[in-house]
């Protein structure tokens, strides 16, 4: 039915057989829409479960390859080829798929372990080669005795180093007998845990430790992690009175809370030459582990590059295809868990009626291929009597304006949708608001720059891809209300003739005002001569000491006849469902009293404000006087269009209100209690008699829902009229209250024309003042800082102020009038649509 209404939908039962109900599925999900309903709710009956379980098994594989993956440096998959995959998806098949990403997964395991015990090793080298480093460059500080007895022979120059002298040297064998008094522990912790394990070795030990640390400038990979972490060497001196081969109290103690933070520790050695020999071996064995992990490395990149590599021309990689052909093989068996049956599958479906014979020859082809038994589609003659779905076809333009309206509520099945006037009102309203010939254009710029760069976002910023239409849009009718307010980032343009002469021998007032009038061959008086301007607001205005005034005037009239037309096109709605809906009664009593309270008092004020526009007047009445006496039946001292008029309208608005409040309650009550009185009559004829005639079979089957819907709903006349009088009252308290709403289009559009010529005054109007040699340099730093002021302030915080207000005038002052928003999607199963919506 196009975008106006939903689509109309048919309701059947789709037969398939069981050895090839799979094939059937997937050929529906490719080249049709149709939503299936769950025949296994009861029971939870879910016969192809085995099969979601292999591949959510297959699902996790490919998740941990992923991750394998990221960690390969350079390695890049292909994605978002998805016309590529469905062309091409019957290539995959389920079973080999499955072999090969196990056979995958068991090598990438290993290969994983195997980098494990190599980086592993190769750590443990780097630790003890910084170990044995850090104690080489402690033993460079230590003198030994031969080089304490040569400064000791010296003469009293060497006092001072005498005098710090360790007083054991002078005893023989002493510096010997405190070596084995102290011993030591060193090992490599990350820098992260130093400060804790050095609390806690001065808690555990009572102060009787000494630490010393050294950081390690080479951050070391963690094997099990893969992250870079920073270490560094620690040593920890103690005194151990420990003989022979005994291990003493403090030994243990340190050694225990080593363990308890997972450090490796290494020995340290005793003299220097032992730790050259030592470093040089490490040296050896650091470079053999490197080799031994780049040789690694690159058969692991081998190896993944078969998955990172496309299948075909313009295709995805291998594991982004195996992921794609997982998610669709996913969705196929958990829509056939929706089927019942042993010997055939079938299950009830909506489907569009525009595509019932695309469906059933699609149908009907696959069997004249294969020659093989079909699936069948039984279109149901009785709908049930659950709503339908509501399907509305979109397409890139219309998608994002579509979703503006879903976002409030979704239609009701064959309710007037608004998104075929918002497509319309949206942008031009936000123009209202935002009208600036100069702005206008910045935004449209970024909208023609998004759609002609639509490919190049489309993942890279698909916000801005998906919105880049209705940016164009807006950025139009903000250029075209720009020219319509004569404003170009705060100025006017001077397109035609001005209106508007300087008063002849007239001199400045006070202050250098200049006054302005008619030219003398304006015709003022709309008798045939030279009108008014011809296109927009008069460039006279511009800059005029009354010029707040008169557009604060014109942009109010102009916001109140906009707001008065799009509520009367909501009621033109509210008629068109009403008849669509072939409800008399709503047409008769809602719409129609509906109309006239609008029209009578609403649609009587433009038309005032039009009249006064463009019917010369000596002395015009005010419209607010006017529509204030008509409000309260007082008298008009001057009266527009005369004085019964505004009477009699205002007449027929009040009488609206009652004709809207009471006939709809009264006509369903008796509605109802002539169908209960025909219903009671039915049985009684039935039962009578002994006609023998068995009572009717209701198909379970073809409507499950709809009996109990109707099982629950019970008539309260009560409830009828509370909901009447709600309603009644909320339309026309918020028919005022909503006329005065559309007064936010003149107030954006002030607040935006205001802070335009602020910016400009304050920065690019200053620089152009400034005195010559000047004026050059604070005109190129004026215009940087009014650049980003525009940018930040009116290209965005505005820009989104306005679409919000625009936004709030769609969903409330103008659905509210016709729009129920209680209906639930049509919910085909597609593979496009279920694989995009994945991504």
């Amino acid at each position: 039915m196009g975008i106006l209404r939903s689509e109309l939908m048919k309701h059947g039962t789709l037969v398939l057989p069981i050895d090839r109900a799979r094939h059937f599925i997937d050929l529906i999900g490719h080249k049709t829409k149709m939503q299936f309903e769950d025949m296994n709710s009861r029971d939870l009956s879910r016969p192809y479960k085995k099969y979601v379980q292999r591949i959510d098994e297959m699902e996790r594989i490919l998740r941990f390859l992923l991750e394998e993956l990221n960690r390969v440096p350079d390695a890049e998959v292909i994605k978002n080829n998805m016309d590529s995959f469905l062309d091409h998806s019957d290539d995959h098949k389920l079973d080999d798929v499955e072999a090969r990403l196990k056979q995958m997964y068991k090598e990438f395991i290993q290969f994983k372990e195997n980098n494990t015990t190599l980086t592993a090793a190769r750590n443990a080298a780097l630790e003890e080669r910084y170990v044995v480093q850090t104690a080489l460059a402690s033993m460079a500080n230590i003198r030994g005795p031969a080089s304490s007895r040569a400064h000791g022979n010296g003469s009293g120059d060497d006092f001072e180093f005498a005098a710090t002298r360790s007083l054991l040297d002078d005893e023989e064998g002493g510096r010997s007998r405190l070596e084995t008094m102290f011993s030591n522990t060193a090992g490599v912790i990350e820098q992260a845990n130093q400060d804790r394990f050095a609390r806690s070795l001065f808690r555990a030990t009572r102060g009787n430790t000494f630490t010393h640390f050294q950081q390690i400038f080479e951050p070391m990979v963690d094997p099990k992690t893969g992250r870079e972490v920073s270490k560094a060497v620690f040593v920890i001196y103690f005194q151990d009175n420990r003989m022979g081969g005994q291990t003493s109290a403090m030994s243990e103690k340190i050694q225990k809370i080593c363990a308890s933070y997972g450090v490796n520790t290494y020995r340290w050695p005793a003299h220097r030459e032992a730790a050259q020999e030592v470093l040089t071996s490490l040296q050896v064995q650091v470079e053999d582990q490197q080799r031994l992990l780049r040789a690694h490395e690159s058969f692991v990149l081998s190896e993944a590059s078969a998955l990172l590599a496309p299948l075909r021309l313009g295709g995805n990689s291998l594991i982004e295809d195996w992921r794609l052909f997982c998610k669709k093989e996913k969705s196929i068996y958990a829509t056939l868990n929706l089927f019942e049956g042993d010997m055939n599958l079938r299950a009830n479906c909506w489907y569009p009626e525009a595509q019932e014979q695309q469906i059933q020859g699609l149908l009907s082809s696959t069997m004249s291929q294969t020659g093989q038994n079909s699936a069948v589609l039984i279109s149901h003659r009785t709908p049930p009597r659950k709503s339908p779905p509501t399907y509305i076809r979109t397409n890139e333009f219309t998608a994002v304006f579509q979703e503006l309206v879903d976002t409030y509520g979704l239609p009701n099945y064959g309710e007037a949708n608004p998104a075929l006037f918002t497509i319309v009102t949206f942008p031009f309203l936000f123009g209202v608001m935002y009208g600036d010939v100069g702005h206008g254009s910045m935004l449209l710029s970024v909208g023609l720059f998004a759609v002609w760069k639509a490919e190049d976002i489309k993942h890279t910023i698909p916000d801005l891809y998906y919105a880049r239409y209705i940016v164009t849009m807006m950025g139009l009718f903000a250029i075209y209300v720009g020219f319509l307010y004569n404003d170009f980032f705060s100025l006017g343009f001077s397109f035609f003739t001005s209106r508007w002469v300087e008063v002849e021998g007239g001199h400045p007032g006070p202050g250098g005002i200049i006054s302005y009038e008619p030219a003398p061959w304006f015709d003022t008086k709309n008798e045939g001569g030279v009108g008014p301007y011809p296109f927009g607001v008069d460039p006279a205005w511009h800059g005029a000491q009354n010029e707040l005034i008169y557009m604060n005037s014109l942009k109010m009239k102009i916001s109140v006849i906009l707001g008065v037309s799009q509520m009367i096109v909501g009621l033109l709605l509210r008629f068109a469902n009403a008849i669509h809906n072939n409800s008399p009664v709503d047409l008769v009593f809602e719409c129609v009293p509906m109309m006239l309270f609008m029209v009578c008092f609403f649609g009587f004020m433009d038309y005032m404000i039009l009249y006064k526009w463009v019917t010369p007047m000596p002395n015009p009445p005010s419209i607010i006087n006017s529509l204030i006496a008509m409000a309260m039946w007082g008298e008009d001292l001057n009266p527009m269009l005369g004085a019964e008029l505004p009477r009699i309208l205002m007449a027929v608005s009040m009488l609206a209100v009652p004709f809207m409040l009471i006939p709809k309650p009264l006509i369903k009550l008796w509605q109802h209690n002539k169908e209960v009185a025909a219903r009671s009559s039915r049985g009684h004829g039935g039962m009578g008699g002994g006609s023998g005639r068995h009572a009717p079979v209701i198909d379970e089957e073809a409507c499950p829902l709809g009996l109990e819907e109707d099982e629950g709903e019970q008539f309260e006349f009560g409830e009828l009229v509370i909901h009447q009088v709600i309603e009644t009252i909320e339309y026309v308290l918020g028919t005022v209250s909503h006329t005065a709403s559309y007064l936010r289009l003149w107030a954006l559009s002030l607040a935006h024309q205001q802070l335009s010529t602020v910016f400009f005054g304050m920065t690019l109007l200053s620089g152009m003042t400034a005195p010559f040699p000047l004026n050059v340099l604070s005109l190129y730093f004026c215009f940087m800082i009014w650049f980003g002021i525009t940018l930040a302030i009116l290209l965005g915080m505005d820009v989104l102020e306005c679409f919000l207000h625009v936004l709030r005038l769609h969903w409330v002052e103008f659905q509210s009038k016709f729009y129920k928003a209680q209906g639930h999607a049509f919910e085909p199963y597609c593979h496009r649509t279920l694989l995009v919506k994945e991504e």
